[in-house]
């Protein structure tokens, strides 16, 4: 009879613990959090002092109900989760639920922490368990009730003044902040014209290059020389003062030192991981957890790196002696200090994980290991634990030389070389930063030689070239200068930079153009609007405050209810001031300038379908023409001829063998093909625009495959026929359609029946004599959508009166 039971968040880590833990135990994995807040308001009760209605996750109820069956063989309960907020909240949430099922009467439970799952890790933590953490609890209950405030009381304010299914987040809003000023600063950016002048001399076989540093006896800055008139003047003074050669003036060599990086955190594995592999923030960290959780070296499981959510950068002396052994027999006595490295972290609340991401054992090469591992595993452990050997080992020895060469009196170059003296880390791990936002140490220029320069000597001069330049706007953000300027702003934290990057993308807030984030035009107004109403919850500084806060929680130095309670004080009566704000003042019109033909103005907006662009407005005696923009346009960038030219849908592409005509066009639900009455949906990547006759009709044929194959019945001369669906079998004639009841057999159905189920759908369908739509903006937006698809804008109210009926007869049920 198994007297431990141990429980863990994934089968992985579980089927690792379990080979070093041996008969006496059972382990179990939880599949991450098993309870979470009842997804509806009220779940977090401001006026009861903020207490928090939890459910169990349904998709994780047979995994607790298998932990509760395992306890009841068991005498303890070992909760071996993750060492940090999440993994104690994941331990408290379980005992919680096991509390209620009174699964717990005479078993003792302790928490135990490892931050590596190597054997000796997990039995030392088996050997000296602890309580559950409140203070990690609490921090982390916190975190949840004010994402959980922000969230549902923000983003309903968003579906109903903005657009239907839009979020907002408390870290993801200013994080999409950053993006959408950056934005703002490259649209606001004029480029400025400016010259350099760059000789081209040469000392017996050597040449080299040098850049001109004094013009006229005056230091040349980088607007010194701004047009080319002014650049060609000064290159002809130049050369004339030089005559052929070039003046040693002044050598200066000097000796430089390197050190090291220390090695990873979270954040920094997952920016260095973008910059050199790649990878986006989720991908590293989901690789990460798997080298984290355990790898079959050969029947032989075993975690190969230490917990990678951690802000420290320290290292465990165990850790540091076999680096510096392992240092000796990979790179040689030479790259190895006389004494170990030692970092300081810079995070405030680095206590909650001891140590930096590094390899468990540094014996394990990554040419040894590389057989066992997944291509992703093999490159990301091989960067950790080439980082881990660098960080320990002797500085990069650099020779330095600048030279100054005149031209005559008045002009002067300077030349700068290095050659590379001693690699030092540099032979493991040689850094080459390709992100244009990070400034650090590591962005050298390429090891350049100069010929051996004597003061005096004169050096001749090949060539002098004059070239043009022009400043350059801000980059914008990649995955790694985003989490890097997270972190600088305290903004989240490193384990949760990937959610937020994620989410971002989810929510069609920023896309992925090449490595670089672009806000789209959902993400601008969200961002206005927050900014516009919601400013200090979306301050960078408040943020981070709010971060502080919370860490003084899981420190023990600060109560989460009265946190909670000074934020919802001055949050809650904002957006109830807010809810009365219309959607025009939320997403104002853009006015792009004056259509020729009509003489009206074309503007563009967000509508509740997606942005667009209007000709004429409400007023107009004529009813004004929309069209829905483009993927790759903007409301703030587009042209006039751009938005023009939308209007050219419906397009004719010609006709069918059978003489239908072929037309292309976006309805309310997207972009179609119509042929005759019937109507096929363009994939993701057709454009209407582009889209031709061939491809048009490939999509029909598709189409009528499918709908071929879904045929239980057809009915010859009627159009008629009876079809597999999704939510079981209907009858559709093209343009109408019926469910088929379930006490009868479609294979029974005869035409008339048939007939009969299609009018009695269409009486139910169709709206009340007399009511009205939606408001005009909302008719704006659909008319957008909607283009000229009449066929579309029949059916769509038709389904809002369905839809109106069936919460009338909902609501009538209950009050009875």
């Amino acid at each position: 009879m198994s007297k431990n039971l141990v429980i863990v968040e994934s089968p992985a880590k579980a089927k690792t613990i379990k080979k070093y833990l041996g008969k006496d135990y059972e382990v179990l994995a939880s599949y991450g959090h098993v309870r979470d807040l009842v997804p509806k308001d009220g779940a977090v009760d401001p006026e009861a002092d903020f207490q928090m209605k939890y459910q169990i996750i349904d998709r994780n109820e047979k995994h607790v109900r298998a932990i509760t069956s395992a306890l009841k063989d068991a005498d303890s309960l070992y909760l071996a989760t993750d060492p940090d907020r999440e993994g104690e909240a994941i331990s408290w949430h379980l005992v919680e639920l096991l509390k209620e099922k009174n699964a717990l009467k005479g078993k003792t439970v302790k928490r135990v922490v490892f931050h590596e799952i190597t054997q000796r890790a997990v039995s030392e933590a088996i050997a000296h368990p602890r309580d559950i953490a409140d203070d990690l609890v609490n921090a982390q209950q916190a975190r949840r009730a004010l994402d959980y405030l922000v969230g549902f009381n923000l983003s309903p304010l968003l579906w109903r003044k903005v657009q239907p299914g839009l979020s907002a987040g408390r870290v993801q809003s200013p994080a999409l902040r950053l993006i959408c000023e950056r934005e703002e600063e490259i649209k606001a950016f004029v480029a400025q014209e400016y010259w350099t002048l760059e000789a081209r001399a040469q000392k017996e076989a050597q040449s080299f290059s040098a850049k001109l540093i004094e013009l006229d006896g005056q230091k040349v800055e980088q607007f010194t020389l701004t047009e080319e008139g002014g650049a060609e003047a000064a290159r002809k003074r130049i050369l004339a003062a030089a005559q052929g050669s070039l003046k040693v003036a002044s050598v200066d060599k000097k000796q430089r030192r390197r050190n090291p990086s220390p090695p990873f955190t979270t954040s920094t594995l997952q920016q260095e991981a973008n910059r050199k592999l790649g990878f986006t923030s989720s991908r590293t960290m989901r690789t990460a957890q798997q080298l984290y959780e355990g790898v079959d070296l050969g029947g032989d499981t075993v975690g190969l790196i230490s917990y990678m959510r951690t802000d420290s950068v320290s290292l465990a002396q165990e850790a540091i002696a076999e680096i510096r052994k392992t240092i000796v027999s990979e790179f040689g006595a030479s790259t190895l200090p006389p004494e170990p490295r030692y970092y300081k972290s810079k995070s405030k609340n680095a206590q909650e994980a001891h140590e930096a991401v590094r390899p468990t054992s540094a014996l394990r090469t990554p040419k040894s290991v590389a057989r066992y591992l997944t291509p992703d595993q093999a490159k990301l452990y091989e960067l950790i634990w080439k980082r881990t050997m660098a960080c320990q080992m002797t500085a990069a020895v650099f020779d330095t030389v600048a030279a100054d060469l005149k031209a005559g009196a008045q002009h002067a170059f300077r030349a700068n070389g290095s050659v590379l003296l001693e690699p030092g880390f540099l032979a493991a791990y040689n850094i080459k930063v390709t992100d244009p936002l990070d400034k650090s140490e590591d962005d050298d220029e390429d090891d350049k030689r100069l010929p051996v320069l004597v003061v005096g000597e004169t050096v001749n001069l090949l060539e002098l070239d004059a070239e043009q330049h022009f400043t350059q706007p801000p980059p914008r953000y990649t995955e790694a200068s985003l989490v890097k300027t997270l972190e600088e702003f305290d903004i989240g934290r490193p384990s949760t930079y990937a959610t937020i990057i994620s989410t971002l993308q989810a929510r069609d807030y920023v896309r992925l153009d090449g490595k670089q984030f672009t806000p789209t035009d959902v993400g601008m107004i969200v961002n206005k609007f927050l900014t516009d109403h919601f400013n200090q919850y979306v301050d960078y500084e408040f943020t981070a405050k709010l971060e502080d806060s919370l860490d003084e929680v899981s420190r023990g130095e600060k109560a989460w209810q009265p946190l909670l309670a000074d934020f919802w004080g001055s949050f809650k009566p904002r957006v109830d001031e807010k809810m009365e704000l219309s959607r025009q003042e939320v997403s104002e019109a853009r006015q792009i300038g004056i259509d020729p033909e009509t003489g009206k103005p074309v503007s563009a907006r967000l509508g509740r379908f997606g942005p667009f662009v209007q000709i004429g407005t409400k007023d107009d005696p004529e009813k004004p023409r929309f069209a829905s923009l483009r993927a790759n346009q903007r409301i703030d960038t587009i042209t006039l001829e751009d938005a023009l030219a939308l209007f050219q849908l419906p397009r004719r592409l010609g006709t069918l063998p059978n003489g239908e005509e072929v037309k292309v066009n976006i309805g309310r639900f997207g972009p179609y093909v119509q042929h005759g009455k019937s109507y096929v949906s363009l994939k993701r990547d057709d454009d209407p625009y582009t889209i031709g006759l061939p491809r048009a009709i490939e999509l029909i044929e598709q189409k009528a495959a499918a709908l071929e194959a879904a045929t239980i019945k057809v009915f010859d001369g009627t159009g008629i026929r009876i079809v597999k669906g999704r939510f079981g079998p209907y009858i559709t004639d093209g343009t109408r359609r019926a469910n088929i009841p379930k006490t009868r057999d479609p294979e029974s159905l005869s035409a008339l029946d048939c007939e009969f189920f299609l009018n009695e759908a269409a009486l139910r369908d169709k709206p009340a004599k007399g009511k009205k739509g939606g408001k005009s903006a909302d008719k704006a937006d659909a008319a957008a959508k909607a283009a000229t698809k009449k066929a579309s804008a029949k059916k769509a109210p038709a389904k809002k009166s369905a839809t109106k009926k069936a919460v009338k007869k909902s609501s009538a049920k209950k009050k009875s």
